[in-house]
């Protein structure tokens, strides 16, 4: 069987390098390659004769990489060439030999280092999916008669925002320096972006902290609300949630490259202010029944998932408490 598939591996690799006289040599100590059932590519040298005239051998490996769970690889960058013509070369050697493997779909990353390459890439049939300071990441589907499944980008942005009422009644509200609202003085929640790898209920105490020095704990999930278009074409899910201040959180002082102000407000004042649309009254109704205890909003706990070895943030009614269990010991859920 290993010397049919390796028999079967070398004919796909010599029909996409041409008929030019070529062999493959494999390593003595070949076993099957966690890509593509052999775990040491061929190397691809040049005929006695050329060798003879060169006086070295041209290498060309396979692209290495690691099987994902829907038969698809994604490439080790480590094993990319940085050489162009070096890139261009394994990368067309080993697309056809994954395509002869029976491999679908091909997930590359490539640092700033490798920037260079990207267009050789595309030339290849790879394209963009998504991008982060550190790397792009490009995707290829490599069956020609089934259209490609590999899920797109990220869809949404996600934001929160705290309500944070005192042992006086007054809400926590600032002024932004940037943003849509600059200028226009306009009191708000404090809001901002969730961080990558960031609970929401961790993001909502993180941005009240960093934009008016207020030490605040999460308590419930008030509200919900999905917008789309909004940044670069992405839609946008925003989380209102409700803090409680730690004793002795009285003086503000707010982030100055951010905001013009922020400041402790008199509940009543800030609900009849002339600036809240619809929709931020509509969010204010379930702040001020949630002041007056009757609206819970969503509780949040950690809970092992089942499928790693970390935790995740479930948030659930009151309702799903009830029937005399603890709520610590509800499906394994801790504090």
């Amino acid at each position: 069987m290993a010397c049919a598939r390796l028999a079967a591996l070398r004919s796909v690799l010599l029909r996409s390098i041409g008929a030019s006289p070529r062999k493959i040599i494999w390593p003595a100590t070949s076993r099957p390659h966690p890509a593509l059932g052999f775990s040491s590519a061929p190397r691809l040298v040049e005929n006695s004769s050329s060798m003879a005239a060169a006086g070295t051998e041209v290498s060309c490996g396979l692209l290495a990489g690691r099987h994902d769970a829907y038969d698809g690889i994604i490439l080790d960058p480590e094993s990319i060439p940085q050489s162009p013509a070096t890139f261009t070369e394994a990368l067309q050697v080993s697309m056809a030999a994954w395509r002869g493997a029976g491999v679908k779909g091909v997930w590359m990353r490539l640092p700033p280092t490798h920037a260079h390459c990207i267009g050789h890439a595309v030339d290849a049939g790879f394209e963009f999916h998504h991008a982060e300071k550190e790397y792009v990441m490009l995707t290829c589907w490599l069956p020609r008669d089934v259209p490609s499944p590999l899920p797109p980008n990220a869809s949404h942005q996600v934001g929160v925002g705290a309500f944070v009422v005192n042992e006086k009644r007054e809400v926590l509200v600032v002024q932004e320096r940037l943003g849509p609202l600059r200028g226009k003085g306009v009191w708000k929640l404090p809001t901002g972006l969730v961080i990558a790898g960031e609970d929401i209920t961790e993001a909502a105490e993180r941005e009240v902290g960093e934009e008016t020095g207020i030490k605040a704990k999460f308590d419930a999930v008030l509200a919900m609300r999905q917008a789309h278009g909004v940044a670069f074409g992405k839609s946008d899910m925003f989380f209102l949630m409700a803090l409680k201040p730690e004793p002795g959180q009285e003086k503000v002082s707010f982030q100055a490259a951010e905001l013009e102000c922020a400041a402790w407000m008199p509940l009543d004042d800030y609900v009849a202010l002339p600036t809240h649309t619809p929709l931020n009254l509509r969010l204010m109704n379930s702040c001020l029944a949630y002041l007056d205890g009757s609206y819970r909003g969503l509780w949040a706990r950690r809970v092992q998932s089942g499928f790693k070895a970390t935790q995740d943030l479930l948030m659930f009614g009151e309702q799903s408490l009830s029937g005399g269990r603890d709520e610590d010991a509800w499906l394994g859920l801790v504090k």
